[in-house]
């Protein structure tokens, strides 16, 4: 039985060592506040979800870590880059990410959005500098993922929805491209370093991907009513602050759960054709739900 918090730490510790590394470049910067400040938006600890994402569907399916390096960390800068833009004050206006000032409270907001910029931009060269045999595929796939079919378009649907009454419909898209557009992405970017793109496999894991992306989602949106801002380090209550429609305001917190939990059996079942290779997945659609933060 694998101990998924262990393995979570030990890929959290193998993409930190890699990121602290390409973000150490020491006096060569031409811009040391910048630097700085994209080091504030990446390196201050997280779950580090989506490179653990990566590397779980990348050894499922036959990959070796150190192919799957380069994209793990691509998918988390894009991640970075996307907290550090929706903490603005233009967007969420948030004062506080992983229990530190948020970057534009750390610096200014000039820095932040080209801390932002140059971010997004860093994991591209990361991916191109892995020199996959199908890096084109790869690119696309985090590129989709980042822009107007993906999480661009999801905190545009959700700057709309301030204030108003969406439907189960209508929420349920906006987080399929806020959040869970980059979910889907990494378990796909960890399939692609294995097998191509014509492999049956990676379907189950595109369905799989679906399913967790929206649970991850619900969970959130549960732990902002009942968690603690201590451990969330965030702080908690910020939906309704905002009057941002949320599964727990439509469902109850009762029915959120159960969503979520539905969505969960759902991702289970979609990994069938991996057999026993699809058991971390699993365990870790499990810890979508049972997260405290």
């Amino acid at each position: 039985m694998v101990n998924i918090e262990r393995l979570m730490a030990m890929d959290r510790r193998r993409v930190d060592e890699r990121l602290e590394a390409l973000l150490a470049r020491g006096e060569t910067v031409p811009s040391a506040r910048l630097d700085a400040a994209m080091r504030h938006g990446v390196l201050v600890g997280g779950k580090r979800l989506r490179p653990v994402l990566v590397y779980a569907a990348g050894r499922a399916l036959g990959a070796d870590d150190a192919s799957l390096d380069g994209p793990a960390m691509a998918v988390e800068l894009v991640h970075a880059y996307s907290l550090v833009h929706d903490d603005l004050p233009a967007m969420d206006d948030d004062d506080v990410r992983r229990g530190r000032p948020t970057v534009h409270r750390a610096y200014d907001e000039a820095t932040a959005i080209l801390a932002g910029d140059a971010l997004q931009t860093l994991a591209f060269e990361v991916l191109a500098d892995t020199g996959h045999p199908r890096l084109p595929a790869m690119v696309g796939t985090l590129a989709r993922a980042a822009g107007r079919d993906g999480m661009a378009a999801g905190q545009a649907l959700d700057l709309d929805a301030v204030g108003g009454h969406p439907d189960l419909t209508a929420l349920a898209t906006m987080h399929r491209h806020k959040t869970g557009a980059l979910i889907r992405a990494a378990v796909r970017l960890g399939g692609l370093a294995a097998v191509g793109e014509d492999d049956e496999r990676l379907n189950a894991l595109e369905r799989y991907a679906a399913a967790i992306g929206l649970a991850f989602q619900i969970r959130d949106d549960v732990l902002d009513v009942t968690g603690d801002t201590t451990v969330l380090g965030k702080a908690s209550g910020a939906d309704a602050a905002r009057d941002k429609p949320t599964y727990p305001t439509l469902l109850g917190l009762e029915g959120a759960d159960e969503k979520a939990r539905s969505l969960v059996d759902e991702a289970v079942s979609a990994l069938a054709p991996l057999g026993e290779a699809g058991s971390v997945l699993a365990n870790l659609a499990r810890y979508m739900i049972e997260r405290d933060h």
